[in-house]
């Protein structure tokens, strides 16, 4: 057998038919969007076998864009689970025969529960389109299943579709960035918009800071116990009046200066850069990173112009930014 011409029939099979379905687009289509727009209850995917993956994925594609959904195996429902299921609620039926006893087997509870069904098949006349309130109809005219069963193109066209619906619905309920993230804390995107400098910077007792009275040997004190590689300088009201860094100290035994006999405003840098705690973590990052000259600490004031904390480059980079 010829392997690369095997993947290129079946990928050619399933190219054609989403152009098919996309061809077959009608206004029910666009009925079924508007009244899950509409649904003040919840989105409930429902079906069995390989028609009951698509129906899961559709389910988690739609939860993680703005609709509520929830997936509900056929069986299961059958045995207790058909309780999830309230009348305010649409049920999106997927199901290639339409002829699968356990979807048929619900039909007549959820109808008494009052909730619509929305049925996705490749069979326009079959028992489940019968009875729902409204058939989206994915036609096939083959799998790529080399024997004509198992479940290939089917399933690339319903899962296409769910997808399809899930992004009208997102557009339609004007799902932004902010609430993209609000449902993905866990990732890169999610930490990138939500987290904030206040959330990621060393504070209260983790926080270095020294009066600009002390003596060099307490800000050394203060600065190797907070282990940040840097200690902000403040006066009584905690203002910021500079920052010393493991550079500064550095640069000035490098010169030949006797770093015990002077005072912490001399080994100072006067004019520090600093972020707010309110501003974006991702935000703070950037500006550490892409300056000509790359710092790697900086100290945190609120909008009072306090310092309230101080964060390291490594404390950015470690929550995943």
């Amino acid at each position: 057998m010829d392997i690369l011409k095997e993947l290129r029939r079946v990928i050619r099979l399933e190219a054609r038919v989403l152009t098919h379905l996309e061809e077959s687009l009608n206004s029910r289509f666009e009925e079924a969007v508007r009244m899950l727009q509409a649904c003040s209850g919840k989105v409930i995917l429902m079906g069995v076998g390989k028609s009951g993956l698509i129906a899961n994925k559709i389910a988690a594609t739609m939860v993680s864009t703005g609709t509520p959904a929830v997936f509900l195996h056929g069986s299961e429902g059958m045995h207790g689970d058909i309780g999830i299921v309230a009348k305010d609620d649409i049920v999106l039926a997927v199901g290639k025969s339409g002829e699968s006893e356990e979807l048929l087997a619900l039909l007549p509870f959820i109808r008494k529960i009052g909730a619509r069904i929305v049925s996705i098949t490749a069979k326009g006349q079959s028992t489940l389109a019968r009875g729902s309130d409204l058939v989206l109809v994915t036609p096939i005219e083959e799998e790529a299943c080399p024997l004509n069963m198992a479940p290939t193109c089917s399933t690339t066209s319903a899962l296409v579709l769910g997808d399809a619906i899930a992004m009208a619905l997102m557009k339609l309920r004007n799902f932004q960035p902010d609430d993209f993230a609000l449902f993905h804390p866990g990732g890169q995107l999610g930490k990138r918009l939500l987290l904030t400098v206040g959330d990621c910077m060393r504070k209260g007792e983790a926080n270095p800071v020294i009066d600009l009275t002390k003596s060099i040997q307490t800000m050394l004190c203060e600065m190797t116990s907070k282990r940040a590689g840097a200690v902000s300088v403040i006066d009584d009201k905690f203002r910021l009046l500079g920052i010393i860094t493991d550079f500064d100290i550095r640069r000035t035994l490098e010169e030949g200066q006797d770093l015990f006999a002077m005072d912490i405003s001399q080994v100072m840098n006067a004019k520090p850069n600093f972020v707010y705690a309110d501003e974006k973590a991702v935000v703070a990052l950037e500006f550490m990173e892409k300056r000509e000259k790359p710092i790697s600490v900086v100290p945190v004031l609120d909008r009072q112009d306090t310092v309230v904390g101080i964060i390291h480059l490594h404390d950015l980079i470690s929550r995943g930014l």
